[in-house]
């Protein structure tokens, strides 16, 4: 078989190899891609800086509220210690913003009818924590497991979401 033939009767071996390729490049660049609901689906970027109020944030949920996000179906697998996806929210509130819990919209059931956890009190973002929001009203965020360290957050861009 000569390499002309051989190239065009096998070539579509490559294009899963590539696309993984392609893949791992894009996610070592700082390119993820948002599939879920919390916020709109798309293409993102991880930034350099600090995170401030308002911009987009990923990171990793850890402890009981990780495994609980794997039980329930809320975090698919992915590159996280917990072995889950990180989540991407908005940064809604930094040390010594107040928080006032019956202002926030917290359902007391998810879609399945299950009863959601709820931690949140209303009061002051201690130091070195942050406070994490969607923008869809049924995301998984600190309304129900609370505030996350500051410094596991890493400030994301929209590239292009649909």
């Amino acid at each position: 078989m000569n390499a002309i033939s051989w190239s065009k009767s096998s070539w579509w071996l490559a294009v899963p190899y590539a696309l993984v390729l392609v893949g791992c490049l894009a996610h070592a660049a700082g390119f993820r891609i948002n599939p879920t609901p919390s916020l709109p689906k798309g293409l993102y970027r991880l930034t350099e800086g600090p995170p401030v109020k308002g911009d987009l944030v990923t990171f990793c949920l850890q402890g009981e509220f990780a495994e609980l996000a794997l039980q329930r179906g809320y975090l698919q697998a992915g590159s996280c210690p917990s072995g889950l996806r990180p989540l991407l929210k908005r940064l809604a509130g930094l040390p010594g913003d107040y928080i006032e819990a019956d202002a926030l919209a917290i359902r007391s059931v998810d879609s399945q009818g299950r009863h959601m956890p709820s931690v949140l009190q209303s009061g002051v973002i201690p130091s070195g924590m942050a406070f994490v929001l969607a923008d869809h009203a049924g995301s998984f965020d600190s309304r129900y497991f609370g505030c996350v360290p500051l410094q596991s957050l890493h400030q994301m861009e929209k590239v292009l979401t649909w």
